[in-house]
C-alpha cells in the first residue's frame, strides 16, 4: 500500500515554528528584562554615587563657611586690636607733646600776667587770664606769633576784673597748638 502521510506536517511544521517562536520571544523578554534590570540598576550606582559626592560637597561647604567666618572673626580682631595699638601710639607719641606745651605756655607768659582758665579742643587752645596792662597781653599775643608751638593768637574779650582784683584786666584769648617740625627742634 502505498504510504500516504495524512498528518497534517505542515500544521506541526507551522506548529513548531510558532514554538520556536514563542521560545525566542520568551528568550529576547527574558534578556531585554535583564538589560533593563542591569541599566536600571547601573543608573540606580551613578545616581547614589552622584548624591554622595553632592553630600560631601555640602558638607565641606559648610566646614569651609565657618573656616571663612572664623577667618573674618579673626580680622575684624585684628583690626580691633591694630585700632587699639594705633590709638596707643599715638597717645605715646603725644605725651612729651603735652609737656613742651606747658612748658611754652610758662616760656610766653610775661611778668604780670597770669592764667586762670586752660581749656583745649582739637588744635586750639582757650585762654582765660588776668593782666596787670593791656600791654602784658600785648606782650603775651606777641610771644605766642613768635613761639613754635603756637600760632594765630586770637584776643576775643578784655573786660576790667571783679572788686578784689582791682587794677586787673581780665582777658579771653584762643591759639591754635602747632607741632614744630623736628629741623627747628634741632637747632634749639
Amino acid at each position: 500500500m502505498a504510504r500516504i502521510n495524512l498528518r497534517p506536517w505542515r500544521e506541526e511544521l507551522r506548529a513548531e515554528k510558532q514554538q520556536q517562536f514563542l521560545v525566542m520571544l520568551v528568550g529576547a523578554l527574558i534578556v531585554a528584562g535583564g538589560l533593563a534590570f542591569l541599566w536600571k540598576s547601573d543608573l540606580d550606582s551613578q545616581i547614589a554615587y552622584q548624591e554622595s559626592r553632592n553630600s560631601y560637597i555640602q558638607t565641606a561647604t559648610k566646614k569651609l563657611d565657618v573656616q571663612i567666618k572664623e577667618i573674618e572673626d579673626l580680622k575684624r580682631k585684628r583690626d580691633e586690636l591694630l585700632a587699639r595699638m594705633r590709638v596707643i601710639q599715638d597717645l605715646q607719641g603725644k605725651r612729651p607733646i603735652i609737656v613742651r606745651v606747658f612748658d611754652e605756655l610758662v616760656r610766653t607768659l610775661p611778668d604780670g600776667l597770669y592764667y586762670t582758665s586752660l581749656k583745649k579742643s582739637g588744635d586750639r587752645l582757650d585762654i582765660v587770664g588776668m593782666a596787670e596792662s593791656n600791654s602784658r597781653i600785648s606782650t603775651l599775643m606777641r610771644n605766642f606769633e613768635k613761639s613754635d608751638w603756637f600760632t594765630d593768637p586770637n584776643l576775643t574779650n578784655v573786660s576790667s576784673a571783679d572788686s578784689r582784683r582791682a587794677g586787673y584786666s581780665q582777658f579771653t584769648l584762643s591759639v591754635k597748638q602747632k607741632t614744630p617740625e623736628p629741623e627747628a627742634e634741632k637747632a634749639k
